[in-house]
């Protein structure tokens, strides 16, 4: 009997640039996580036959950051298979939603059911009163919108309203958070893994964070409480992808260390690394006090983590608070990163410009103790966005206060909302400066004589390059980058003129040009001044302030702790704090018998 075919078309949406064209690569840098899982789960939905033996389920994953979206033509493949389709956008966030709606209405058009799923659908479910007026335009052209997450199964209601043609207008299930033990393994095939620079994947151990940042949106989306995935799961995502000769892996957690799985979980790697001789490459995402956790660096390293990112977002204590980001504390800093170092971790940490006491003086100011203090590798620069989902965003709103109602803004390298004190010229001023301060020739090789003075390996300085050019060359964040830009003619915003070829082509290829040549150029010099660093026969004995181990009297000499009072404040309640523990080794909180 001949089978119906029924295609199944995942796509990862991107943004649009400033001059409305969509942000594709070559190579791109981001593996989606959320492609990987939803194509795990409709693979599951295939080996189950949930649409009956008679039906041919049929999967495409696109991620368009690397791949162009023809829907012409993947409408014409659907129709000379008879025309039977569902149309998912996956993950889509703020930023990527505009672009989601304009490729949406080709298939809508064509009379094929569309769904949206991801942060912002989930996000203005879970904060606000009334759908925002995206929403409702969403809804109103026929797109159904999923909220929550589709584990346990749920994907089969959908795929089944789809393929009957009752797709629901909305999928609510933010409340119920599913567990992810024993879920099906989140999977892209190579060739869709190696669209991206460092031909890695991506997945989640767990999902759900505890702390209450009110810039974040997880824990709105997600949830508070954390559920995780087994150490049977991780094999298997390893081993799946050890079969196709993939060897690297981000691991998108907000936050690994508050896994409590987190130790039998790095067994597992460090059995399949030590014993079987696998090669395991990580790069995972932590909190600021991770290392009060005894072990949890060592076997981290020793499960195959090169890079750590973490969210270190200001350095004035006062800003923390602003953003209910207490559980970063200053003085924990220096130890943590120099303890990552030692075991010869890249350290990335992200940092948030735009919080109430931030002003361009200041600004400048904390880039320039980060760089004197902080031995930190990359930096990654965002402005504070009040992103739908998050406290912030909910806060404003409610308030009154303008916010951009351009969404493909809200990528988190564009001013959308107005500062306390800064002007907009300045804020957006002291963005783009941040990255020139920080990312200067001299800082760079300061970076690289760390590295090169660490006992296990440091940081290659090309990735430190490759970072602020993406900035730099494309305007982009680096999770947003990637290698050679892609541009279409005929792929601009809706709204915008398609512009003269005799005008675009000419532009485009002397911009691909001078960007390679710069990114040439800046190679060339990286590994000369690496090549010279490295070969020195001193190398080892470089050491400056930020290298130098922590000691009780830095509280009292270095600018991290001095030069704000909420860094004062911070070092008074840490002397407290150490007062009260030597009282209670010593005992004398204990009564007299």
């Amino acid at each position: 009997m001949t089978k119906q075919s029924f295609h199944v078309v995942m796509i990862k949406p991107t943004h649009y640039d400033p001059d409305g064209y969509p942000i594709q690569w070559m190579r791109s840098v981001m593996p989606s996580n959320t492609l990987a899982a939803i194509n795990a789960l409709l693979d599951d939905c295939i080996q189950r036959g949930v649409l009956g033996g008679d039906v041919e389920i049929r999967p495409q994953a696109i991620d368009e950051t690397n791949t162009r979206v023809r829907p012409d033509r993947i409408i014409r493949k659907i129709r000379r298979d008879g025309g039977r389709a569902f149309v998912m956008f996956v993950g889509v966030q703020t930023n990527q939603f505009p672009r989601a709606v304009d490729l949406a209405q080709p298939f809508l058009k064509a009379g094929l059911p569309v769904a949206f799923g991801g942060f912002h659908v989930s996000g203005c479910k879970a904060m606000l009163d009334e759908e925002p007026a995206e929403i409702v335009e969403a809804k109103a052209m026929g797109i159904s919108l999923f909220a929550g997450e589709l584990e346990e199964q749920r994907l089969d209601e959908v795929l089944r309203d789809a393929y009957a043609g009752t797709l629901k207008p909305e999928y609510d299930y933010l409340n119920a958070l599913p567990s992810l033990e024993g879920q099906p393994t989140p999977f892209l095939d190579v060739s869709t893994i190696g669209k991206t620079i460092a031909n890695y994947t991506s997945f989640d151990l767990g999902r759900g964070c505890p702390y209450q940042c009110s810039f974040c949106t997880i824990i709105n989306v997600q949830g508070r409480k954390s559920r995780f995935r087994t150490p049977d799961d991780l094999e298997a995502i390893i081993r799946a992808n050890f079969a196709q000769g993939v060897h690297k892996f981000f691991i998108t957690d907000d936050d690994l260390a508050r896994n409590k799985n987190w130790e039998a979980l790095f067994d597992r790697l460090i059995h399949m690394r030590e014993v079987e001789g696998h090669t395991i490459r990580l790069t995972v995402q932590v909190d600021m006090a991770c290392h009060k956790i005894p072990g949890f660096i060592d076997k981290a390293c020793r499960a195959g983590v090169e890079r750590v990112f973490m969210g270190l977002e200001n350095i004035n204590p006062d800003n923390l608070v602003a953003a209910n980001k207490r559980q970063n504390k200053i003085t924990d800093y220096r130890a943590m990163i120099q303890q990552w170092r030692k075991h010869g971790a890249t350290i990335i940490a992200g940092y948030i410009l735009g919080f109430p006491n931030d002003t361009p003086e200041s600004i400048k100011r904390d880039i320039a103790i980060i760089q004197e203090e902080l031995p930190i590798d990359i930096l990654h620069f965002s402005v504070l966005t009040p992103l739908p989902g998050s406290a912030d965003h909910k806060k404003l709103l409610a308030e009154g206060v303008w916010m951009d109602p351009d969404h493909n803004k809200y990528d988190v390298c564009q001013r959308v909302t107005h500062h306390e004190t800064m002007s907009d010229a300045d804020w957006d001023q002291a963005f783009h400066d941040a990255w020139f301060t920080y990312y200067t020739p001299e800082h760079m090789e300061r970076i690289c004589r760390r590295s090169a003075a660490q006992e296990k390996k440091g940081v290659n300085l090309n990735e430190v390059l490759e970072v602020f050019l993406a900035y730099k060359l494309d305007g982009v964040h680096p999770m947003e980058g990637g290698f050679l830009r892609r541009k279409h003619r005929r792929d601009r915003r809706p709204g915008l003129p398609r512009e003269n070829p005799l005008r675009f082509y000419p532009r485009y290829w002397v911009r691909t040009v001078r960007n390679l040549t710069r990114l040439g150029w800046g190679v060339w010099q990286a590994n000369r001044l690496q090549e010279r660093i490295f070969s020195h026969p001193d190398r080892r004995a470089y050491i400056d302030l930020a290298t130098t181990p922590p000691d009780l009297e830095e509280h009292e000499r270095l600018a991290l702790f001095q030069n704000t009072s909420g860094g004062r404040d911070a070092v008074r309640r840490e002397r407290v704090i150490g007062r009260a523990r030597e009282k209670a080794v010593a005992g004398s909180d204990v009564p007299a018998v």
